[in-house]
């Protein structure tokens, strides 16, 4: 009976240390990640300043082509290519022997039909000559003082001075050439304060500007019109704010598009002709526009995309079509409702399905 017992008491034994062997080696509960926290912005319709932006080019005021008025060998050209230049001021000069002979003797021609005319006049009371001599002397003097003007203003433009002033162009003709009259061009002078530049805004900008009533009243000539920024090459902003003076009245056939033009003032000569820049239009907005910060909108294999926080705080991968950019909002044509929650804050540590933690940040 004893060694029965015995056996019974040694069963439990490893029975019971059998059971605490297998719960000690049962593995431990599997650790959960906490919820990111994220910030987000709820997507509500709202009136959103918009701005629009081109490529454009600048143009002088004004150019002028200097062009001689006569013919003749070019004997000096004082100015330098590239220079600003006044107005007035001698840019070249032409030989001048032919034309100085030409006036001298136009002067002589003058000055013997005064001396005809004093000597006929007064014997036409004593009726010692006919009237039609005194009217032929009087003819004679009114011809040669003619030919003389005309001989001094030949004269007087061989020497060929700038129209405006400006900043004057490369030097087309040097000393030694002939010119031979205003079909040769010398050089040109270009009027840099202010100035001019052009954009062209697509037929497609045009009709959304013609369906949108506040654009339309902000484009109708005689008003002040949007506010004109010009963006520099070099990523900065030009200081002055230009303002819209023509609108093509039709479009251009070949690009499809209409050209715009804003006036600069430009004293120190930071836009020159031909330098391309952006322009930016301000003063429109979009009414009942959905936007979201800039940095919430991923771009990948092609596509645009926000994350936001769906159902059970999990994220949702959301497609979205953008627009322009409106300060740091991106305007958003679709792809979003309101009341969506997007994630702007966090981005980098969430993915489709994640569960996070989302705190509302000030948009």
């Amino acid at each position: 009976m004893r060694s029965r017992a015995y056996s019974r008491a040694m069963s439990a034994s490893l029975l019971l240390a059998a059971l605490a062997a297998c719960k000690q080696s049962a593995p431990p509960p599997a650790f959960t990640m906490p919820p990111t926290a994220v910030g987000v912005v709820n997507v509500a319709p709202a009136t959103v300043p918009e701005n629009y932006e081109f490529s454009g080019q600048v143009q002088p005021f004004r150019r002028v082509q200097v062009r001689a008025r006569v013919d003749g060998v070019i004997i000096d050209r004082p100015f330098t290519e590239g220079s600003v230049v006044q107005k007035g001021q001698v840019l070249y000069r032409l030989d001048q022997v032919r034309y100085e002979a030409a006036y001298r003797t136009t002067v002589a021609r003058l000055d013997n039909a005064k001396r005809t005319l004093a000597r006929l006049e007064p014997l036409l009371p004593r009726h010692a000559v006919a009237q039609q001599d005194v009217d032929n002397a009087r003819s004679e003097l009114e011809l040669a003082q003619a030919q003389v003007d005309a001989a001094k203003k030949d004269l007087d433009d061989t020497v060929i001075r700038a129209e405006i002033a400006g900043l004057v162009g490369r030097a087309q003709m040097d000393l030694g050439a002939r010119v031979t009259g205003p079909a040769d061009l010398l050089t040109t002078i270009d009027e840099l304060n202010p100035v001019y530049v052009t954009f062209h805004p697509s037929s497609q900008q045009l009709i959304a500007w013609q369906q949108d009533p506040q654009a339309a009243r902000l484009l109708q000539p005689g008003t002040s019109g949007p506010a004109v920024h010009v963006v520099l090459p070099d990523g900065s902003l030009y200081p002055g704010t230009g303002h819209l003076n023509f609108m093509a009245p039709s479009l251009d056939s070949a690009s499809g598009t209409q050209e715009f033009r804003a006036q600069f003032e430009n004293a120190d000569h930071r836009l020159l002709p031909g330098q391309f820049v952006r322009v930016q239009l301000g003063g429109f907005a979009r009414h009942q526009a959905l936007a979201v910060p800039q940095r919430a909108v991923q771009q990948g294999l092609g596509r645009q995309f926000v994350y936001v926080v769906g159902p059970g705080d999990s994220v949702v991968a959301r497609d979205v079509k953008t627009g322009p950019w409106s300060g740091g909002l991106w305007l958003i044509d679709s792809g979003l409702v309101a009341g969506d929650r997007v994630i702007v804050d966090g981005v980098q540590k969430v993915a489709p399905g994640r569960v996070v933690k989302p705190t509302p940040v000030a948009q």
